[in-house]
């Protein structure tokens, strides 16, 4: 039985599957390199739970009793040490990610699962860093994590049936509603998600409709809860356009990211994080 949880990357996922972890009753370990990043991340986690207390969700005490299931780390070893599930939330850049997997090969115990909060890049080539491919699996949460209640679980060729029923009841304490997935380039919902971002950029950029009324008319019409531009607002520009890039090389030329949406990265406009994406904040 797992009773400890490691997520590496304090960011807006980090600390959302973070936050997840505690209060589904496990002793979690946030890692980051950064010491702002991570103290930002324990700010964010309380005002959560503050929200929640205002709300009527949770009381102080079990918001106290949750925190208190917290341990910052800026020591990769001490924050897997022992651990029984890791779970990478670092950026989505594959070479990070497998640089990532070949210390977690020597420092996480050898029967920990490793997940991968990964929207999009192969599981199988990071699994391919283990010597035990078996514990390897997707685990992809929803921003923001703690209103959000899927995860994509994205089992490889290798992922034993074992290490998917674990992360099936990990997700179910969590309070999440699950899906099975076999991989594949952008799983199911980045793959959807990313063609009609990319199609609403291609209007925007041929004068077709305003962003807001882009926006105006998924939510409206398809009954959509965010539109396109302020769905990448949250998730970021440089996420969607990485996910993209991705795709449009493993799948082909109709994903092929939307200049307007290259430009956009380019100059900065990355999204809420930056107070400025399609939209300003």
């Amino acid at each position: 039985m797992i009773h400890s949880i490691a997520v590496l990357g304090a960011g807006i996922m980090g600390h959302g599957i973070a936050h997840a972890a505690m209060t589904a009753g496990f002793d979690t370990r946030l890692f980051d390199v950064s010491e702002k990043t991570l103290a930002l991340a324990r700010t964010q986690i309380e005002s959560i739970g503050r929200v929640g207390v205002e709300r009527g969700k949770v009381t102080s005490s079990e918001v106290t009793d949750t925190m208190e299931r917290l341990t910052l780390c800026q020591d990769i070893a001490s924050a897997v040490d022992g651990v029984g599930l890791v779970i990478e939330a670092v950026p989505e850049q594959i070479d990070l990610k497998l640089a990532l997997l070949n210390d977690l090969e020597q420092l996480a115990p050898q029967q920990a699962i490793i997940a991968s909060n990964t929207s999009a890049l192969s599981l199988t080539e990071m699994s391919a860093a283990l010597s035990n491919p078996g514990r390897a699996v997707g685990m992809h949460f929803f921003n923001p994590v703690h209103k959000m209640k899927l995860v994509e679980i994205v089992r490889t060729s290798d992922t034993t049936s074992e290490t998917v029923q674990t992360i099936e009841e990990i997700g179910r304490r969590m309070g999440k509603e699950t899906v099975v997935i076999r991989e594949s380039p952008g799983f199911v919902t980045s793959r959807i998600n990313a063609t009609i971002g990319n199609e609403a950029f291609f209007m925007l950029q041929e004068g077709i409709a305003s962003a807001r009324d882009i926006d105006k008319a998924l939510k409206l019409g398809l009954n959509h809860p965010m539109g396109p531009f302020e769905l990448v607002d949250l998730v970021g520009l440089d996420t969607r356009l990485s996910v993209l890039k991705f795709l449009h090389r493993t799948l082909g030329e109709k994903y092929r990211p939307c200049p307007l949406l290259e430009e956009y990265v380019q100059a900065g406009r990355l999204g809420k994080k930056v107070g400025k994406g399609v939209y300003e904040y």
